[in-house]
C-alpha cells in the first residue's frame, strides 16, 4: 500500500497559510479546521515549513502571550521531510515513529498535493487488518 491510496480514501486538501500570517490567525485556524498542524507555504503549492500544535506550545513557553501577535514564519519547523505518493505506508510509518513527527506533506514533481498525519496511517493499518482478518474467516467458513 502506498501514500497515493491514502490520499485518495481521505482527499488532497490542506489547510494552508502564508508565513506571514500572525501566530493567531494559525491557532484560529487550527481550531476552525480541527487539526494539529498546517502547512507554511507562500503561494499555497509549495512547503515552506510545517506550524504544528507543539511548535506553538513550545513557543509559548518562552514568549507567553505575546506570541500570538507574532509572524508564524519565526517559529515554525523549516526542515521538513516530505513524502511522495509513491512511498509506502510501512516505510513512512517506521519514519515517522522513528524521527517523532506526526504529519508529513505529500509532495510530487516539487508541488504540494497532500498531507499525511500518522492517524491516517494508523486507519490504513487497521482497515488492512480488519480486510486480512474477514478474508480468513470467510477462507475458512467456506473451506
Amino acid at each position: 500500500m502506498n501514500v497515493e491510496t491514502i490520499l485518495r480514501n481521505k482527499g488532497s486538501w490542506v489547510a494552508t497559510i502564508r508565513p506571514d500570517a500572525t501566530v493567531a490567525e494559525a491557532v484560529e485556524m487550527l481550531n476552525r479546521e480541527r487539526i494539529g498542524a498546517l502547512i507554511v507555504s507562500e503561494g499555497g503549492d509549495s512547503v515552506d515549513g510545517v506550524l504544528s500544535e507543539r511548535d506553538i506550545v513550545i513557543a509559548l513557553g518562552g514568549h507567553g502571550a505575546a506570541l500570538l501577535s507574532r509572524p508564524i514564519d519565526e517559529i515554525m519547523t523549516r526542515n521538513i521531510v516530505t513524502c511522495d505518493p509513491a512511498d509506502t505506508v510501512q516505510d513512512l510509518m517506521a519514519e515517522m515513529t522513528n524521527r517523532r513527527f506526526r504529519h508529513v506533506p505529500v509532495v510530487k514533481d516539487g508541488r504540494l498535493c497532500g498531507i499525511v498525519s500518522i492517524g491516517d496511517l494508523v486507519k490504513n493499518r487497521l482497515d488492512e487488518v480488519e480486510f486480512e482478518a474477514n478474508s480468513l474467516r470467510s477462507f475458512i467458513a467456506g473451506g
